[in-house]
């Protein structure tokens, strides 16, 4: 009967972990997080941009925002790629 006990507490365990692992996987390519880091990285080079007293800082600060979107576009393609040549 302990054993019972015991292995459903594994398993309810497990299932909870796989719940959260399911929901950091959802996060990491969620539309949402991807959007959070362009606001905020537009916002960290646009201060830094303003500090270093650079002639056009908003237009400039769009630059490494611009670079995520992409890459975030790309990675997808190369990683379906990497994945089909693992299999």
């Amino acid at each position: 009967m302990n054993s019972d006990k015991a292995l459903i507490k594994r398993i309810k365990s497990i299932e909870q972990r796989n719940a959260k692992v399911s929901l950091d996987k959802q996060w990491e390519v969620s539309w949402t997080r991807k959007i959070a880091i362009i606001v905020l990285t537009y916002i960290v080079v646009l201060i830094y941009l303003f500090v270093i007293g650079n002639n056009n800082p908003w237009i400039n600060a769009i630059v490494p925002p611009t670079g995520f979107f992409l890459s975030t576009l790309a990675i997808g393609r190369l990683r379906e790629a990497w994945q089909n040549n693992v299999n």
